[in-house]
């Protein structure tokens, strides 16, 4: 049997979410060629990401990096780790994050990263691995936090807001209004008021996987190894 090939779309998603790097940049016109190319994504959904594409392709490195830790590290309303947004700091948390590993070593899958386990794109990572049927299904179940991340991310203008409508496209359903309502009652932490964040994020202590002070992830498993056997992690290393 020959070997399953990436959904290179999810792959490349994967990527454009994760922390920019020199690297990442050097792969944005092959990954926005693989963007622009699906046609399971509206001609619309496709020109919306081109401004993504376009400003990680050709973006001051630091820039994009203030703009990233900006976003999704100092604002818990757009944290990449989705548990956050259904279990925020509860019990429940540490078993679903227990269950989702356990899911990706069934899969194959051994996340090498400093990541918690839901970091949406290990988790992409992963999806991009299985049967799209399958991925679809986990991309629906998750379909009201890409919503609500859309719209936050739409309210300060980032183009980061085009990734998760694509999302949302790919998971084939309409989100539950009333659940993103919810997820957009949360209130939201200025990301300049230290003090705040601080007090916000000083229950988040739990980590899962290897040294939590390995740096930012640096994306070493490029376009270039999509389509290679299923059975490889994503490749992320320290700075």
């Amino acid at each position: 049997m020959a070997p399953q090939r990436h959904d290179r779309t999810l792959k490349a998603l994967s990527l454009i979410l994760s922390y920019p790097t020199r690297e990442l940049q050097a792969a944005m016109p092959e990954i926005g060629g693989v963007l622009a190319s699906d046609t399971r994504l509206t001609a619309a959904a496709r020109r919306a990401l081109r401004p993504l594409v376009e400003s990680l392709r050709d973006g001051d490195i630091y820039d994009l990096e203030e703009r990233f830790v900006m976003l999704f590290d100092r604002s818990r309303t757009l944290s990449l780790n989705l548990f956050e947004h259904v279990h925020g700091e509860s019990r429940d948390r540490g078993g679903a994050m227990v269950s989702l590993i356990e899911t990706y070593r069934a899969g194959g899958f051994e996340p090498a990263t400093s990541e918690l386990p839901d970091h949406l794109p290990v988790l992409l990572e992963f999806l991009s691995t299985r049967p799209f049927a399958e991925s679809r299904d986990t991309l629906a179940d998750a379909a009201h936090i890409f919503a609500a991340l859309e719209e936050r991310l739409r309210r300060r203008e980032s183009d980061y807001a085009a990734a998760f409508a694509a999302l949302s496209m790919l998971s084939g359903v309409t989100a539950d209004g009333e659940a993103v309502a919810g997820l957009l009652d949360q209130p939201e932490v200025d990301p300049d008021d230290l003090e705040a964040l601080d007090a916000v994020w000083e229950e988040s202590e739990v980590r899962f996987g290897p040294d939590p002070n390995a740096g930012c992830p640096q994306v070493r498993d490029m376009l270039a190894r999509m389509d290679e056997p299923a059975r490889r992690a994503p490749r992320v290393a320290a700075e």
